[in-house]
């Protein structure tokens, strides 16, 4: 695996791959990998000649400052992974790489629209803005012909195909499912800031999630809205939000589509952990 940290660099090399008619594919992370970023490895080798990934933890997307301090960093874990996995590039830039006018600098607005007013838009204001500032700088050095990008993060993965349309940016992003601990619990790089006993707790989300999806078709919205924030509660969790919302432009739901898939949604707060899940109907 080939190690760059300056995009000047990155792109030299990669314009000889793709001179050779080579197909790039990318995954973006933010480190403190798990199998879940892997699977987006995995996923690139099968359609692409060479795949790429890049570790930055973005510090515009953070509205908290003690968040992103504490956002964990495992880079030789990290790398060790990647070099296991088959991955071909590694870009692991520094800030002043990305963000030479400096984190606080002038940038180009995005205009998401809706997608960034709701759920994690909603508590989260101008998260939204830092991924589209930093993945459109991630995909202006890779030029990647496919993105890979995971399922946890549903809304992001909406903005990020917003983000597309609005660039122009000819990549085509594959969204790929959610991998679960052998309990449920999605995996993320938060779950290593929880204490074991509160790793026990976590799996309360995806069980939640369960009962939401299982009872979509049977019960009303509210009702089953109600029934899973108290299930949260009574774990110990604050929750955030609860939603169901359609699956192609995440508009709100109060009830079943006739047709179409839907996803669940939940944000909750266990101590000080912020965790986020989904589940799509199929």
């Amino acid at each position: 695996m080939y190690l760059f940290k300056r995009v000047a660099d990155l792109r030299e090399a990669l314009r000889q791959e793709k001179k050779a008619g080579k197909r790039i594919g990318f995954a973006p992370t933010m480190g403190a990998l798990h199998q879940g970023h892997i699977s987006l490895v995995n996923a690139a080798k099968t359609q692409c000649d060479i795949v790429i990934s890049s570790i930055f933890v973005n510090p515009t997307q953070f509205n908290d400052p003690k968040d992103f301090e504490k956002y964990p960093v495992t880079i030789k874990e990290d790398i060790l992974a990647l070099t296991a996995a088959g991955t071909d590039i590694l870009f692991l830039p520094s800030v002043e790489e990305m963000y030479p006018g400096g984190v606080n600098g002038e940038h180009r607005h995005y205009g998401f629209g809706y997608l960034e007013t709701v759920l994690e838009g909603a508590y989260r204001p101008n998260h939204f803005q830092g991924v589209g500032i930093i993945v459109h700088k991630l995909l202006e050095a890779v030029e990647p012909d496919d993105l890979f990008m995971g399922q946890k993060d549903f809304q992001q993965c909406m903005i990020i195909k917003r983000l597309l349309e609005i660039t122009g940016i000819p990549a085509k992003l594959h969204i790929i499912p959610t991998l679960r601990e052998t309990d449920g619990l999605a995996m993320s790089s938060r779950n290593m800031r929880l204490s074991p006993s509160e790793r026990q707790t976590a799996v309360q989300v995806s069980r939640t999630l369960l009962y939401m999806k299982e009872n979509i078709k049977q019960l009303p919205f509210d009702t089953i809205k109600k029934n899973a924030w108290k299930q949260l509660q009574d774990a110990g969790f604050q929750p955030d939000y609860v939603e169901i919302a359609d699956a192609e432009n995440l508009q709100l739901l109060q009830s079943p589509l006739p047709s179409g898939r839907m996803v669940m949604l939940i944000a909750a707060k266990l101590g000080e952990v912020r965790l986020i899940d989904n589940m799509i109907t199929e």
